[in-house]
């Protein structure tokens, strides 16, 4: 039974204040009471109270992902609400919300379980640093064009050092983002495993790698030309050192996304990817 519902409303959108009023008017209607919180930045400290049932999120993906880092971890399923241009992951429309919301109440079958990463840092023998992401975490250079030398470990076996502009650690929700960008495969948005996407790589015969669920370690190497920089979602970030192992493991809870009535996840990359089926696709 739905009771409370937190509306995340992106602050930099303009319509959406106006949206999410109307909004809980409806579910004022409907005996709901809710509680709204507009964002001027994805990295503003979200707190959702305890006993919330539902969050609705109003924006784009950005926006999904940083309430997915909030809440994953309560079980608090999201109802993502894209005011642009569909998106990967926000695939509810704002014309269609209403009907996904009902039928959520009434079923609660429309779910969709989507893997999140816990990202952790250590130095000198201790966690500096961690974080949740739902779709990727990335170790770059802070500078332009700038290869970084890492050594990889699965489980704790190595597999291998990297010189590249950076390493991809992704789930397959963000198999559609950066990491499709730098040449990784796109997976089922419910399967659970991790994309290792190396980003322009200085040896050809490091491709991208999808793994079951290994812990995935990353070891800064010594003697760096440049400083660099870990990203979780594009929205987190922390400057590493050399010496620094980065962690990234499959998290105990899962994102819960309520999905759209109208389209499926093969409907959105199709349509986001322009595939045609024909020979100019």
């Amino acid at each position: 039974m739905i009771k409370r519902v937190a509306i995340i409303a992106n602050g930099m959108k303009k319509e959406s204040i106006p949206f999410a009023e109307e909004m809980i008017s409806y579910l004022e209607g409907e005996g709901i009471g809710s509680r709204l919180v507009s964002t001027g930045s994805d990295r503003d400290d979200l707190r959702i109270p305890i006993d919330t049932d539902l969050v609705i999120t109003l924006g784009g993906d950005g926006t999904v992902l940083y309430a997915a880092r909030a809440v994953h971890e309560m079980g608090i399923p999201i109802l993502p609400v894209n005011l642009g241009t569909f998106g990967y992951i926000t695939e509810v429309g704002k014309d269609e919300w209403k009907e996904a919301f009902s039928f959520y109440r009434e079923h609660g079958t429309n779910i969709s379980r989507r893997l999140m990463l816990r990202i952790a840092v250590h130095r000198d023998g201790h966690r500096v640093w961690q974080a949740s992401a739902l779709n990727e975490a990335v170790v770059t250079s802070e500078g332009i064009a700038k290869i970084i030398s890492l050594d990889l470990s699965l489980d704790k076996t190595h597999a291998g050092s990297f010189r590249a502009d950076g390493i991809i650690i992704a789930t397959p929700t963000g198999s559609t983002g950066y990491s499709l960008a730098a040449g990784g495969p796109i997976l089922d948005a419910e399967m659970s495993a991790v994309i290792i996407t190396p980003v322009c790589p200085f040896t050809l015969s490091n491709r991208p790698l999808v793994t079951s669920g290994q812990v995935v370690t990353l070891t800064v190497k010594e003697g760096q030309r440049t400083n660099l920089l870990l990203t979780a979602d594009g929205q987190l970030f922390f400057p590493l050192k050399e010496g620094d192992t980065i962690t990234a493991e499959k998290s105990r809870s899962k994102a819960l996304l309520i999905k759209s009535l109208r389209r499926n996840f093969t409907e959105v990359i199709r349509d986001k990817l322009h595939w045609s089926g024909d020979m100019h696709a």
